[in-house]
Protein backbone atom coordinates (compact mmCIF):
# COMPACT_ATOMS: atom_id res chain seq x y z
CA UNK A 1 0.00 0.00 0.00
CA UNK A 2 1.15 3.70 -0.79
CA UNK A 3 0.23 6.69 1.10
CA UNK A 4 1.19 10.61 -0.96
CA UNK A 5 4.10 12.50 0.37
CA UNK A 6 4.99 15.70 -0.95
CA UNK A 7 4.88 17.19 -4.14
CA UNK A 8 7.63 19.26 -5.29
CA UNK A 9 8.29 21.47 -8.92
CA UNK A 10 11.75 21.30 -10.49
CA UNK A 11 13.56 24.57 -11.88
CA UNK A 12 13.81 23.40 -15.56
CA UNK A 13 16.52 25.31 -16.07
CA UNK A 14 18.48 23.33 -13.69
CA UNK A 15 17.39 19.73 -14.57
CA UNK A 16 20.12 17.33 -15.93
CA UNK A 17 19.35 15.50 -18.96
CA UNK A 18 18.35 12.30 -17.46
CA UNK A 19 15.65 11.41 -15.10
CA UNK A 20 18.39 8.38 -13.20
CA UNK A 21 19.86 11.05 -10.92
CA UNK A 22 18.01 14.54 -10.30
CA UNK A 23 19.59 15.22 -7.26
CA UNK A 24 22.08 14.30 -4.80
CA UNK A 25 19.97 11.68 -2.62
CA UNK A 26 22.81 10.92 -0.16
CA UNK A 27 25.23 7.46 0.00
CA UNK A 28 22.56 5.44 1.06
CA UNK A 29 19.28 5.92 -1.05
CA UNK A 30 19.67 5.77 -4.89
CA UNK A 31 17.05 5.64 -7.50
CA UNK A 32 16.14 3.98 -10.69
CA UNK A 33 13.85 4.48 -13.47
CA UNK A 34 10.78 2.13 -13.52
CA UNK A 35 9.95 1.43 -17.06
CA UNK A 36 9.32 3.70 -20.17
CA UNK A 37 7.80 7.13 -20.15
CA UNK A 38 3.97 7.49 -20.77
CA UNK A 39 1.47 9.78 -22.28
CA UNK A 40 -1.77 10.70 -19.74
CA UNK A 41 -4.33 12.76 -20.54
CA UNK A 42 -5.60 14.59 -17.54
CA UNK A 43 -9.38 16.72 -17.23
CA UNK A 44 -10.07 18.09 -13.82
CA UNK A 45 -13.71 18.53 -13.56
CA UNK A 46 -15.98 20.77 -11.27
CA UNK A 47 -19.70 22.67 -11.18
CA UNK A 48 -19.30 26.10 -12.87
CA UNK A 49 -20.12 28.03 -9.92
CA UNK A 50 -17.34 25.40 -8.27
CA UNK A 51 -18.81 23.53 -5.94
CA UNK A 52 -16.07 21.02 -5.57
CA UNK A 53 -13.23 23.32 -4.81
CA UNK A 54 -15.10 25.69 -2.55
CA UNK A 55 -16.03 21.96 -0.36
CA UNK A 56 -11.66 21.29 -0.61
CA UNK A 57 -12.03 18.54 -2.89
CA UNK A 58 -10.76 17.64 -6.15
CA UNK A 59 -11.81 15.30 -9.17
CA UNK A 60 -9.32 13.92 -12.30
CA UNK A 61 -9.78 12.24 -14.65
CA UNK A 62 -7.00 10.31 -15.98
CA UNK A 63 -6.69 8.45 -19.54
CA UNK A 64 -4.08 6.41 -21.08
CA UNK A 65 -3.19 2.90 -22.88
CA UNK A 66 -6.99 2.90 -23.31
CA UNK A 67 -8.45 2.84 -19.96
CA UNK A 68 -9.40 5.76 -17.37
CA UNK A 69 -10.28 6.78 -14.29
CA UNK A 70 -11.81 9.32 -11.60
CA UNK A 71 -10.58 10.21 -8.73
CA UNK A 72 -11.86 12.64 -5.70
CA UNK A 73 -8.88 13.87 -3.42
CA UNK A 74 -8.92 16.04 -0.66
CA UNK A 75 -7.30 19.18 0.12
CA UNK A 76 -4.48 16.95 1.44
CA UNK A 77 -3.99 14.92 -1.23
CA UNK A 78 -5.92 11.88 0.42
CA UNK A 79 -8.11 9.87 -1.94
CA UNK A 80 -11.50 10.24 -0.91
CA UNK A 81 -13.39 8.18 -3.73
CA UNK A 82 -11.78 6.71 -7.16
CA UNK A 83 -13.93 4.36 -10.20
CA UNK A 84 -13.17 3.54 -13.46
CA UNK A 85 -14.72 6.22 -16.13
CA UNK A 86 -16.13 4.02 -18.30
CA UNK A 87 -19.28 2.43 -17.40
CA UNK A 88 -21.43 -0.90 -19.17
CA UNK A 89 -22.53 2.39 -21.47
CA UNK A 90 -19.55 3.35 -22.57
CA UNK A 91 -17.46 6.56 -20.99
CA UNK A 92 -19.31 9.66 -19.39
CA UNK A 93 -19.34 13.32 -21.39
CA UNK A 94 -18.88 16.10 -19.85
CA UNK A 95 -20.62 18.44 -18.97
CA UNK A 96 -22.98 16.10 -17.69
CA UNK A 97 -25.19 15.65 -14.84
CA UNK A 98 -24.45 13.03 -11.74
CA UNK A 99 -26.43 10.71 -13.48
CA UNK A 100 -24.06 10.17 -16.11
CA UNK A 101 -22.22 8.00 -13.17
CA UNK A 102 -22.74 4.75 -12.61
CA UNK A 103 -24.09 4.03 -8.88
CA UNK A 104 -21.35 4.14 -6.42
CA UNK A 105 -19.30 5.28 -3.72
CA UNK A 106 -17.91 8.33 -5.86
CA UNK A 107 -21.44 9.15 -6.97
CA UNK A 108 -22.93 9.29 -3.43
CA UNK A 109 -20.24 11.55 -2.52
CA UNK A 110 -20.19 13.91 -4.65
CA UNK A 111 -24.03 14.34 -5.31
CA UNK A 112 -24.28 16.45 -1.62
CA UNK A 113 -21.90 18.70 -3.01
CA UNK A 114 -22.49 18.86 -6.67
CA UNK A 115 -26.18 19.41 -6.56
CA UNK A 116 -28.08 19.73 -9.42
CA UNK A 117 -25.34 21.34 -11.63
CA UNK A 118 -23.23 19.45 -14.05
CA UNK A 119 -19.66 18.86 -14.01
CA UNK A 120 -17.30 20.15 -16.14
CA UNK A 121 -14.16 20.42 -17.51
CA UNK A 122 -11.97 23.56 -15.63
CA UNK A 123 -9.13 22.49 -16.83
CA UNK A 124 -7.22 20.23 -19.71
CA UNK A 125 -3.94 18.61 -19.69
CA UNK A 126 -1.21 16.21 -21.08
CA UNK A 127 1.55 14.73 -18.94
CA UNK A 128 4.51 12.71 -20.29
CA UNK A 129 4.95 10.67 -16.88
CA UNK A 130 8.20 9.21 -15.58
CA UNK A 131 7.79 6.57 -12.63
CA UNK A 132 11.17 6.32 -10.41
CA UNK A 133 11.66 4.03 -7.91
CA UNK A 134 14.27 4.75 -5.00
CA UNK A 135 16.34 2.37 -3.28
CA UNK A 136 18.24 1.81 -0.50
CA UNK A 137 21.12 -0.04 -0.10
CA UNK A 138 19.81 -3.49 0.53
CA UNK A 139 17.86 -2.61 -3.37
CA UNK A 140 14.75 -2.51 -1.39
CA UNK A 141 12.13 -0.10 -2.51
CA UNK A 142 11.28 2.36 -0.18
CA UNK A 143 9.53 5.13 -2.22
CA UNK A 144 8.27 5.92 -5.83
CA UNK A 145 9.11 9.34 -7.31
CA UNK A 146 6.57 10.35 -10.39
CA UNK A 147 7.99 12.92 -12.91
CA UNK A 148 5.07 14.90 -14.02
CA UNK A 149 5.99 17.52 -17.33
CA UNK A 150 2.59 18.90 -18.37
CA UNK A 151 1.32 20.91 -21.26
CA UNK A 152 -2.20 22.54 -20.44
CA UNK A 153 -4.65 22.83 -23.71
CA UNK A 154 -7.13 23.98 -21.61
CA UNK A 155 -8.53 26.86 -20.91
CA UNK A 156 -5.44 28.22 -22.56
CA UNK A 157 -2.24 26.72 -23.97
CA UNK A 158 0.87 26.51 -21.33
CA UNK A 159 3.95 24.04 -20.78
CA UNK A 160 4.13 23.59 -16.43
CA UNK A 161 7.80 23.13 -14.51
CA UNK A 162 8.35 19.56 -14.01
CA UNK A 163 6.37 18.21 -10.72
CA UNK A 164 7.74 15.70 -8.41
CA UNK A 165 5.52 13.46 -6.23
CA UNK A 166 6.92 11.32 -3.63
CA UNK A 167 5.19 8.34 -2.57
CA UNK A 168 5.63 6.17 0.38
CA UNK A 169 5.68 2.45 0.60
CA UNK A 170 4.22 0.56 3.98
CA UNK A 171 6.70 0.21 6.33
CA UNK A 172 9.58 2.68 4.97
CA UNK A 173 7.77 5.89 5.70
CA UNK A 174 10.76 7.21 7.59
CA UNK A 175 13.11 6.95 4.53
CA UNK A 176 10.45 8.50 2.18
CA UNK A 177 10.13 11.36 5.03
CA UNK A 178 14.18 11.52 4.95
CA UNK A 179 13.85 11.37 0.86
CA UNK A 180 11.48 14.07 0.84
CA UNK A 181 13.16 16.63 3.18
CA UNK A 182 16.58 15.90 1.02
CA UNK A 183 14.59 17.08 -2.03
CA UNK A 184 13.18 20.30 -0.16
CA UNK A 185 16.45 21.29 0.71
CA UNK A 186 17.86 20.93 -3.14
CA UNK A 187 19.08 23.69 -5.42
CA UNK A 188 16.09 24.27 -8.23
CA UNK A 189 13.43 22.50 -6.12
CA UNK A 190 10.41 24.37 -4.70
CA UNK A 191 7.29 23.29 -3.26
CA UNK A 192 4.43 21.66 -5.02
CA UNK A 193 1.60 22.15 -2.23
CA UNK A 194 -0.53 24.44 -4.08
CA UNK A 195 -1.77 20.99 -6.36
CA UNK A 196 -1.57 20.40 -10.49
CA UNK A 197 -5.23 21.74 -10.86
CA UNK A 198 -3.92 25.10 -9.13
CA UNK A 199 -0.74 25.25 -11.19
CA UNK A 200 -2.83 24.32 -14.29
CA UNK A 201 -5.26 27.02 -14.01
CA UNK A 202 -2.53 29.82 -13.01
CA UNK A 203 -0.18 28.91 -16.21
CA UNK A 204 -3.51 29.36 -18.20
CA UNK A 205 -4.68 32.79 -16.44
CA UNK A 206 -7.15 31.38 -14.36
CA UNK A 207 -8.04 30.58 -10.68
CA UNK A 208 -10.28 28.66 -8.62
CA UNK A 209 -13.28 30.22 -7.56
CA UNK A 210 -12.87 32.77 -9.88
CA UNK A 211 -17.08 32.89 -10.59
CA UNK A 212 -19.73 33.35 -8.03
CA UNK A 213 -23.37 34.57 -8.61
CA UNK A 214 -22.69 36.20 -5.38
CA UNK A 215 -22.48 40.43 -5.44
CA UNK A 216 -19.02 40.71 -4.28
CA UNK A 217 -18.11 44.32 -5.11
CA UNK A 218 -16.51 46.17 -2.07
CA UNK A 219 -18.24 49.02 -1.83
CA UNK A 220 -16.08 52.10 0.24
CA UNK A 221 -18.55 53.98 2.17
CA UNK A 222 -17.70 57.42 1.22
CA UNK A 223 -17.25 56.81 -2.44
CA UNK A 224 -19.85 58.96 -4.73
CA UNK A 225 -22.94 56.07 -4.58
CA UNK A 226 -23.37 56.85 -8.77
CA UNK A 227 -19.75 54.70 -8.42
CA UNK A 228 -20.75 52.44 -6.55
CA UNK A 229 -24.40 51.71 -7.77
CA UNK A 230 -22.33 51.53 -11.13
CA UNK A 231 -19.82 49.19 -10.18
CA UNK A 232 -22.87 46.82 -8.56
CA UNK A 233 -24.56 46.80 -11.91
CA UNK A 234 -21.61 46.61 -14.17
CA UNK A 235 -20.84 43.22 -12.01
CA UNK A 236 -24.21 41.62 -12.24
CA UNK A 237 -24.09 42.26 -15.99
CA UNK A 238 -20.97 40.29 -16.13
CA UNK A 239 -22.68 37.68 -13.93
CA UNK A 240 -25.78 37.51 -16.53
CA UNK A 241 -23.58 37.39 -19.63
CA UNK A 242 -21.42 34.44 -17.95
CA UNK A 243 -23.91 32.30 -17.65
CA UNK A 244 -25.55 32.82 -21.06
CA UNK A 245 -23.32 30.09 -22.58
CA UNK A 246 -24.62 27.64 -20.46
CA UNK A 247 -28.52 28.74 -20.91
CA UNK A 248 -27.92 27.90 -24.60
CA UNK A 249 -26.35 24.96 -23.76
CA UNK A 250 -28.34 24.20 -21.41
CA UNK A 251 -25.98 22.42 -19.48
CA UNK A 252 -27.87 22.49 -16.16
CA UNK A 253 -30.71 24.18 -15.00
CA UNK A 254 -28.21 26.50 -12.45
CA UNK A 255 -27.31 28.46 -15.48
CA UNK A 256 -30.85 29.81 -16.23
CA UNK A 257 -31.33 30.70 -12.08
CA UNK A 258 -27.87 32.03 -11.70
CA UNK A 259 -28.86 34.63 -14.92
CA UNK A 260 -32.09 35.17 -13.56
CA UNK A 261 -31.02 36.58 -10.30
CA UNK A 262 -28.10 38.79 -11.85
CA UNK A 263 -31.21 40.19 -14.24
CA UNK A 264 -33.38 40.66 -10.77
CA UNK A 265 -30.56 42.45 -9.07
CA UNK A 266 -30.40 44.58 -11.88
CA UNK A 267 -34.21 45.73 -12.36
CA UNK A 268 -34.05 45.96 -8.08
CA UNK A 269 -31.22 48.49 -8.20
CA UNK A 270 -32.42 50.06 -11.11
CA UNK A 271 -35.71 50.47 -9.17
CA UNK A 272 -34.19 51.73 -5.27
CA UNK A 273 -30.90 53.38 -6.17
CA UNK A 274 -31.18 53.73 -9.68
CA UNK A 275 -31.81 57.82 -9.64
CA UNK A 276 -28.42 58.24 -8.55
CA UNK A 277 -27.89 57.54 -11.88
CA UNK A 278 -27.42 60.04 -14.75
CA UNK A 279 -30.75 61.29 -15.53
CA UNK A 280 -32.91 58.54 -17.69
CA UNK A 281 -30.63 55.99 -17.57
CA UNK A 282 -33.02 53.60 -15.32
CA UNK A 283 -36.09 54.59 -16.91
CA UNK A 284 -34.68 53.48 -19.89
CA UNK A 285 -33.12 50.37 -19.49
CA UNK A 286 -35.27 49.17 -16.61
CA UNK A 287 -38.31 47.75 -19.58
CA UNK A 288 -35.39 46.09 -21.19
CA UNK A 289 -34.49 44.34 -18.37
CA UNK A 290 -38.10 43.60 -17.55
CA UNK A 291 -38.13 41.79 -21.10
CA UNK A 292 -35.01 39.42 -20.54
CA UNK A 293 -36.88 38.57 -16.91
CA UNK A 294 -40.37 37.39 -18.69
CA UNK A 295 -37.84 36.03 -21.65
CA UNK A 296 -36.62 33.59 -18.35
CA UNK A 297 -39.33 33.12 -16.85
CA UNK A 298 -41.99 30.26 -18.26
CA UNK A 299 -38.27 28.05 -18.78
CA UNK A 300 -37.75 28.44 -15.13
CA UNK A 301 -40.75 28.43 -13.57
CA UNK A 302 -40.90 24.44 -15.55
CA UNK A 303 -37.58 24.30 -14.14
CA UNK A 304 -38.98 24.35 -10.57
CA UNK A 305 -41.46 21.95 -11.03
CA UNK A 306 -39.25 19.00 -12.67
CA UNK A 307 -36.75 19.78 -10.03
CA UNK A 308 -39.22 18.98 -7.30
CA UNK A 309 -40.89 16.52 -9.00
CA UNK A 310 -39.46 13.56 -6.96
CA UNK A 311 -40.05 15.31 -3.83
CA UNK A 312 -43.96 15.77 -5.00
CA UNK A 313 -44.69 12.39 -6.17
CA UNK A 314 -42.30 10.66 -2.89
CA UNK A 315 -45.21 12.73 -0.82
CA UNK A 316 -48.34 10.75 -2.62
CA UNK A 317 -50.46 8.76 -0.54
CA UNK A 318 -53.97 7.73 -2.72
CA UNK A 319 -51.86 7.76 -5.36
CA UNK A 320 -48.32 6.27 -6.90
CA UNK A 321 -45.60 7.61 -7.87
CA UNK A 322 -46.00 6.07 -11.62
CA UNK A 323 -49.69 7.26 -11.71
CA UNK A 324 -47.81 11.15 -11.72
CA UNK A 325 -45.87 10.00 -14.56
CA UNK A 326 -48.06 11.34 -17.17
CA UNK A 327 -47.47 15.03 -15.72
CA UNK A 328 -43.58 14.88 -15.34
CA UNK A 329 -43.61 13.75 -19.45
CA UNK A 330 -46.05 16.79 -19.86
CA UNK A 331 -43.75 19.46 -18.33
CA UNK A 332 -40.94 17.84 -20.03
CA UNK A 333 -42.28 18.73 -23.62
CA UNK A 334 -43.39 22.29 -22.24
CA UNK A 335 -40.19 22.87 -20.98
CA UNK A 336 -38.05 22.05 -24.18
CA UNK A 337 -40.42 24.31 -25.96
CA UNK A 338 -39.86 27.11 -23.87
CA UNK A 339 -35.79 26.14 -23.76
CA UNK A 340 -36.12 26.65 -27.47
CA UNK A 341 -38.05 30.54 -27.02
CA UNK A 342 -35.82 31.20 -24.88
CA UNK A 343 -32.46 30.28 -27.13
CA UNK A 344 -33.80 32.34 -29.84
CA UNK A 345 -34.38 35.28 -27.61
CA UNK A 346 -31.05 35.38 -26.26
CA UNK A 347 -29.74 34.62 -29.72
CA UNK A 348 -32.41 37.67 -31.13
CA UNK A 349 -30.60 41.42 -31.85
CA UNK A 350 -32.39 42.89 -29.29
CA UNK A 351 -30.26 41.46 -26.47
CA UNK A 352 -27.15 41.93 -28.32
CA UNK A 353 -28.19 45.71 -28.49
CA UNK A 354 -29.01 45.53 -24.96
CA UNK A 355 -25.63 43.87 -23.77
CA UNK A 356 -23.91 46.49 -26.10
CA UNK A 357 -25.99 49.75 -25.52
CA UNK A 358 -26.04 48.45 -21.31
CA UNK A 359 -21.89 48.69 -21.21
CA UNK A 360 -21.72 51.21 -22.84
CA UNK A 361 -24.07 52.83 -20.31
CA UNK A 362 -22.52 51.78 -17.34
CA UNK A 363 -19.38 52.91 -18.25
CA UNK A 364 -20.66 56.59 -18.96
CA UNK A 365 -22.58 56.28 -15.12
CA UNK A 366 -18.55 55.27 -13.54
CA UNK A 367 -17.44 58.16 -14.89
CA UNK A 368 -19.85 60.68 -13.80
CA UNK A 369 -18.34 63.44 -11.42
CA UNK A 370 -21.05 63.53 -8.96
CA UNK A 371 -19.75 63.36 -5.33
CA UNK A 372 -23.18 63.22 -3.24
CA UNK A 373 -24.98 61.12 -2.00
CA UNK A 374 -22.05 58.80 -0.77
CA UNK A 375 -22.90 55.10 -1.11
CA UNK A 376 -22.97 54.52 2.78
CA UNK A 377 -25.20 57.98 3.28
CA UNK A 378 -27.56 56.44 0.48
CA UNK A 379 -27.40 52.46 1.51
CA UNK A 380 -28.63 53.69 5.12
CA UNK A 381 -31.38 56.54 3.81
CA UNK A 382 -32.91 53.49 1.45
CA UNK A 383 -32.36 50.61 3.76
CA UNK A 384 -34.10 52.14 6.52
CA UNK A 385 -36.70 53.34 4.52
CA UNK A 386 -37.74 49.94 3.14
CA UNK A 387 -37.26 48.69 7.03
CA UNK A 388 -39.82 50.85 8.28
CA UNK A 389 -42.36 49.63 5.34
CA UNK A 390 -41.57 46.21 6.15
CA UNK A 391 -42.27 47.13 9.76
CA UNK A 392 -45.87 49.09 8.70
CA UNK A 393 -46.88 46.44 6.26
CA UNK A 394 -46.47 43.10 8.40
CA UNK A 395 -47.81 45.70 11.43
CA UNK A 396 -51.39 45.63 9.55
CA UNK A 397 -51.45 41.87 8.45
CA UNK A 398 -54.32 40.37 10.94
CA UNK A 399 -55.52 36.51 10.67
CA UNK A 400 -58.89 38.13 8.81
CA UNK A 401 -55.89 39.59 6.47
CA UNK A 402 -56.82 38.78 2.58
CA UNK A 403 -53.75 36.54 0.74
CA UNK A 404 -52.97 40.16 -1.42
CA UNK A 405 -51.59 41.85 1.84
CA UNK A 406 -48.99 38.67 2.76
CA UNK A 407 -48.32 39.05 -1.02
CA UNK A 408 -47.55 42.65 -0.91
CA UNK A 409 -45.26 42.31 2.42
CA UNK A 410 -43.17 39.67 0.33
CA UNK A 411 -42.34 42.35 -2.54
CA UNK A 412 -41.67 44.79 -0.15
CA UNK A 413 -39.18 42.16 2.06
CA UNK A 414 -37.55 41.38 -1.49
CA UNK A 415 -36.90 45.33 -1.67
CA UNK A 416 -35.40 45.35 1.87
CA UNK A 417 -32.71 42.09 0.65
CA UNK A 418 -32.20 43.41 -2.17
CA UNK A 419 -31.04 46.62 -0.73
CA UNK A 420 -28.93 44.59 2.01
CA UNK A 421 -27.32 42.49 -0.69
CA UNK A 422 -26.35 45.67 -2.79
CA UNK A 423 -24.53 47.54 -0.33
CA UNK A 424 -23.88 44.24 1.93
CA UNK A 425 -19.86 44.96 2.01
CA UNK A 426 -20.55 48.38 3.63
CA UNK A 427 -21.55 46.50 6.89
CA UNK A 428 -19.57 44.52 9.39
CA UNK A 429 -20.11 41.18 8.09
CA UNK A 430 -21.39 39.99 11.77
CA UNK A 431 -24.44 41.98 12.25
CA UNK A 432 -24.98 42.26 7.73
CA UNK A 433 -25.39 38.11 8.35
CA UNK A 434 -27.44 38.22 11.11
CA UNK A 435 -29.88 41.07 9.42
CA UNK A 436 -30.02 38.78 6.43
CA UNK A 437 -31.09 35.70 8.46
CA UNK A 438 -33.91 37.50 10.19
CA UNK A 439 -35.27 38.89 6.90
CA UNK A 440 -35.03 35.48 5.33
CA UNK A 441 -36.92 33.87 7.62
CA UNK A 442 -40.10 35.81 7.31
CA UNK A 443 -39.64 35.96 3.40
CA UNK A 444 -39.27 31.98 3.50
CA UNK A 445 -42.54 32.27 5.50
CA UNK A 446 -44.22 34.64 3.18
CA UNK A 447 -42.65 32.34 -0.13
CA UNK A 448 -44.20 29.25 1.08
CA UNK A 449 -47.30 31.06 1.23
CA UNK A 450 -48.03 32.45 -2.29
CA UNK A 451 -45.77 30.00 -4.12
CA UNK A 452 -47.71 27.06 -2.90
CA UNK A 453 -50.94 29.07 -4.45
CA UNK A 454 -49.40 30.08 -7.67
CA UNK A 455 -48.81 26.39 -7.91
CA UNK A 456 -52.03 25.28 -7.08
CA UNK A 457 -53.76 27.63 -10.02
CA UNK A 458 -50.88 26.27 -12.20
CA UNK A 459 -51.68 22.64 -11.55
CA UNK A 460 -55.25 23.20 -12.30
CA UNK A 461 -54.38 25.15 -16.10
CA UNK A 462 -52.23 22.05 -16.29
CA UNK A 463 -54.61 19.27 -15.57
CA UNK A 464 -57.24 21.37 -17.82
CA UNK A 465 -54.83 21.65 -21.12
CA UNK A 466 -54.08 17.51 -20.74
CA UNK A 467 -57.46 16.53 -20.60
CA UNK A 468 -58.28 18.83 -23.56
CA UNK A 469 -55.26 17.49 -25.63
CA UNK A 470 -56.38 14.16 -24.13
CA UNK A 471 -52.78 13.39 -22.56
CA UNK A 472 -54.13 12.81 -19.15
CA UNK A 473 -55.42 9.34 -17.65
CA UNK A 474 -58.26 9.91 -14.77
CA UNK A 475 -55.65 8.25 -12.59
CA UNK A 476 -53.31 11.25 -13.23
CA UNK A 477 -55.52 13.98 -12.55
CA UNK A 478 -56.47 12.30 -9.41
CA UNK A 479 -52.84 12.57 -8.47
CA UNK A 480 -52.24 16.10 -9.44
CA UNK A 481 -55.32 16.33 -6.98
CA UNK A 482 -53.86 14.99 -4.53
CA UNK A 483 -50.83 17.13 -4.74
CA UNK A 484 -52.71 20.00 -5.40
CA UNK A 485 -54.65 19.40 -1.63
CA UNK A 486 -51.05 18.98 -0.56
CA UNK A 487 -49.76 22.55 -1.35
CA UNK A 488 -53.49 24.25 0.35
CA UNK A 489 -52.21 22.21 3.25
CA UNK A 490 -48.47 23.97 3.39
CA UNK A 491 -49.78 27.17 3.19
CA UNK A 492 -52.03 26.99 5.66
CA UNK A 493 -49.36 26.16 7.68
CA UNK A 494 -47.54 29.20 6.35
CA UNK A 495 -50.25 31.24 7.21
CA UNK A 496 -49.98 30.11 10.52
CA UNK A 497 -46.50 30.47 11.14
CA UNK A 498 -46.71 34.30 9.79
CA UNK A 499 -47.03 35.97 12.85
CA UNK A 500 -44.19 33.88 14.88
CA UNK A 501 -42.13 35.39 12.07
CA UNK A 502 -43.20 38.61 11.84
CA UNK A 503 -42.82 39.12 15.68
CA UNK A 504 -39.33 37.80 15.45
CA UNK A 505 -38.21 40.17 12.69
CA UNK A 506 -39.69 43.28 14.48
CA UNK A 507 -37.92 42.54 17.36
CA UNK A 508 -36.61 45.98 19.24
CA UNK A 509 -33.43 43.96 18.83
CA UNK A 510 -33.62 43.34 15.42
CA UNK A 511 -34.77 46.88 14.71
CA UNK A 512 -31.49 48.64 16.70
CA UNK A 513 -29.51 46.21 14.47
CA UNK A 514 -30.53 47.74 10.66
CA UNK A 515 -30.29 51.83 12.91
CA UNK A 516 -26.77 50.89 13.80
CA UNK A 517 -25.29 49.18 11.08
CA UNK A 518 -26.58 51.87 8.96
CA UNK A 519 -25.86 54.91 11.25
CA UNK A 520 -22.27 53.13 11.95
CA UNK A 521 -21.38 52.83 8.14
CA UNK A 522 -22.33 56.64 7.46
CA UNK A 523 -20.35 58.03 9.82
Amino acid sequence: MRTALREFVLDDSGMPESDDYLVALGPRLRWRGDGRARTVRRAWLDTFDWRLYRAGLTLELTTGRGSGELTLTGRDGAVVAAQQAGAAGGRPKWPGLLDALPVGPLRERLRPVVGVRALLPVARAASTVHDLRVLNSDDKTVARVTVDRMSVSYPAGAVLPPRLTVTALRGYQPQADRLADILAAARGVTDGAAGALEAALAAAGRQPGDYTGKISVRLAPHAPAVTAVAAVLEQLFDTALANVGGVLRDIDSEFLHDLRVAVRRTRSTLKLAGDVLPDGLASRFRPEFKWLGDLTTPTRDLDVYLLGFDAMAAGLVAASPAELRPFHDQLARRRAAEQRQLARGLRNTRFSKLTADWREALGGAAATRKARPAAAQLAGRRIRKAHRRVLADGAAITAASAPELMHDLRKRCKDLRYLLEIFGSLYDPGEHWQAVRELKSLQDCLGEFQDTEVQRGELRAFAAQMMDERTAPAATLLAMGEVAAGLAVRQRQARGEFAGRFRDFASPASQRRILAMTQTAAS
